[in-house]
């Protein structure tokens, strides 16, 4: 009888596991067109920009599962709370312009940790051909452990919410269902949605998607296909679809569509301060 019971229990956690792998197992869609010469374009090259921090923000080091380390820029509340707001790269990689965005965040949102996460492991693009390089490079697995690590990092009693643009985006909504019940909030920019209804199955918060209408990448066919994958799941999904391009509200991009990118800042403030408190 303890045999067959330690074995249902192996059974189990190697369940959990798969569960938890689920969104990583190969490369996305979003990976697969990094080297498309048109989508390259689509992307403005950033301005020279360095983020002097107002608030204490400072890259920090954890542990991830795969032995290695991996770092992340950090904002820590002023007072204690248990709520951290997961800040996901564009393309580009953990640049200036996003620990200004994250920093955005921390100012607008109140009392909350951020931490905007380095996915590429200090690798960040200035060129466009780079960003394809280091987006489809990533290895799936890494992408896997850093952001397992960054869960660990804030602790089991920790209240996570995610937000990322571009190849980000869709790295929101994983972290989402990699936080499991610990997941409160998923905001996703024109990322590539999950599409496997068992994997969205595992969400434990409703997700708001903010789209580019005009882009041909994640384009209305694959954001009507993510809304009846989430219907199917039983899960909630806000959908806005910009009359925009791609990377309209990229921090990094020069030519950001100004009216889009206020609406959706305010949706998204908005957004989470429902669900964060």
């Amino acid at each position: 009888m303890k045999k067959i019971v330690i074995l249902l229990s192996l059974i189990l956690g190697f369940q959990e596991l798969d569960a938890q792998s689920c969104c990583f197992l190969k490369k996305d869609d979003m990976q697969l067109m990094a080297s498309n010469k048109a989508f390259q374009r689509s992307h403005k090259l950033p301005k020279p920009y360095v983020h002097i921090s107002k608030a204490g923000g400072e890259m920090i080091e954890f542990s991830t599962p795969d032995g290695q380390k991996a770092k992340a820029f950090y904002i820590k509340a002023a007072k204690p709370t248990k709520t951290t707001l997961f800040v996901f790269q564009e393309w580009w990689g953990l640049n200036d312009h996003i620990k200004r965005e994250a920093e955005h965040f921390y100012s607008t949102l109140g009392n909350v940790n951020i931490l905007a996460i380095d996915m590429y492991d200090g690798k960040v693009a200035t060129t466009r051909e780079d960003a394809g390089k280091y987006m489809g490079e990533a290895n799936p697995a890494r992408l896997e452990a850093i952001i397992r690590g960054a869960i660990k990092q804030v602790g089991p009693e920790a209240k996570i919410a995610t937000v990322g643009w571009c190849f980000g985006g869709g790295l929101s909504l994983k972290a989402s269902i990699l936080a499991g019940k610990q997941g409160v909030a998923c905001v996703m920019y024109y990322g590539m949605p999950v599409k496997d209804v068992t994997e969205l199955k595992a969400l434990n918060t409703d997700v708001l998607g903010l789209f580019a209408g005009k882009e041909q990448w994640i384009s209305p066919k694959v954001v009507a296909e993510f809304e009846e994958n989430m219907k199917s799941a039983g899960k909630k999904l806000q959908v806005k679809s910009f009359d925009a391009e791609h990377a309209f509200a990229n921090p990094s991009n020069p030519a950001f569509d100004k009216k889009s990118t206020e609406e959706a800042w305010n949706m998204a403030i908005a957004y989470f301060k429902e669900r964060i408190k």
